[in-house]
């Protein structure tokens, strides 16, 4: 399955199927020789002890694109937030991304997700083009966290 956002508008509504990559240990060189240098969205999760993925960052990659993004994100080297890097130093680190190019669909996801995981969330706001977000998500990997 190749990652790929799908929009569809309807009236003040837009519906988005999302197609995630293949869920990836993170590894440096695989990243810097098979992740894209384009825009996109991805997810970081870590295994626990009981071998549950947890997600632990959602984001954007549009300056630099999701090979830099993705790389600085998963290397605790490069970390700069101190919670992130307590993950990655503690677990094994796992990522999975999709691609588009509108700056202004990624906001609109990424509203609809942090709402969804944080309904108290305010600090996040979708672009203001529709008065309603849905947003469906296919993985080969069967992972939907929604």
């Amino acid at each position: 399955m190749e990652p790929k956002i799908v929009k569809e508008i309807e009236d003040d509504a837009v519906y988005f199927i999302i197609y995630w990559s293949r869920l990836t240990k993170a590894d440096k060189y695989d990243i810097i020789r098979n992740v894209p240098s384009v825009p996109g969205i991805f997810e970081l999760y870590y295994m626990d002890e009981k071998k549950k993925l947890n997600l632990f960052f959602l984001s954007r990659a549009y300056y630099g694109g999701l090979r830099n993004t993705i790389r600085q994100r998963t290397d605790p080297e490069l970390e700069d937030d101190v919670d992130r890097r307590r993950v990655l130093n503690k677990y094994d680190c796992y990522y999975r991304y999709t691609v588009t190019q509108s700056h202004m669909d990624m906001t609109d996801i990424l509203f609809f997700f942090k709402r969804t995981y944080n309904p108290n969330d305010t600090k996040v706001q979708d672009s203001g083009r529709f008065e309603q977000i849905f947003v469906e998500e296919r993985s080969d990997d069967k992972i939907v966290t929604i």
